[in-house]
């Protein structure tokens, strides 16, 4: 199938991962990840999928992490997460930690899903109801990680029956060249690659 049919504005819904300050913004509790995202251009690609996506008629979901004072309910069962409990920063629901991290911006039609454990931001939380009623038959899939929560949602979303699109300058990982790695031998073989450019041509078209 073509980009252009996938990407149906009315059936199409883009789904940012852990676009927040805590993650790849000023409070990073992952610098080398914050890096990897600002030299790529990433956060610049997604603000621009974001708002010419939504301007087009596609809903927009924004995925965000966050971890109770207490880490009541808080994953444990991973050396990521050990790593990220001994950081100093906290992401508190509602803090400015969670919050989108500058250059993407929210709009008041779009839809926010706060996860405090595991690792995918859509298997296990409200998510693929949220798609659903979105309306959903494609999701576009931006933001971090390549290493972990882009594979893990994209296969939860495939396995859910939708279709997925990356648009590979929008994700990124560390190193930032695994991204290149696991599109190639993986991400490829579950959804259709695409560039930002590609995506805002169509949606501007609409």
């Amino acid at each position: 199938m073509q980009l252009a049919e996938l990407v149906v504005p009315e059936t199409t819904v883009v789904l940012t991962q852990e676009c927040q300050k805590g993650v790849i913004g000023d409070l990073s509790l992952l610098p080398a990840l914050t890096e990897s995202a600002r030299s790529t251009g990433m956060i610049a690609n997604v603000g621009r999928i974001v708002a010419t996506g939504r301007a087009a008629g596609c809903g927009v979901l924004h995925c965000i992490a966050a971890t109770r004072a207490d880490r009541r309910g808080a994953s444990k069962n991973a050396p990521l997460f050990a790593g990220t409990a001994r950081g100093p920063v906290t992401l508190l629901p509602g803090s400015e930690g969670t919050e989108l991290v500058d250059g993407i911006e929210a709009a008041d039609s779009d839809l926010f899903s706060t996860r405090i454990g595991g690792l995918s931001p859509v298997n296990g939380t409200e998510a693929p109801t949220l798609l659903r009623n979105l309306g959903a038959k494609t999701v576009v899939i931006a933001g971090v990680s390549t290493n972990v929560a882009i594979p893990n949602a994209t296969f939860d979303c495939v396995n859910a029956g939708f279709n997925v699109v990356i648009p590979r300058d929008a994700i990124t990982g560390h190193p930032a060249d695994y991204t290149d790695i696991i599109i190639k031998n993986t991400l490829s073989l579950v959804a259709k690659i695409c560039t930002t450019d590609e995506l805002v041509e169509i949606w501007s078209q609409s």
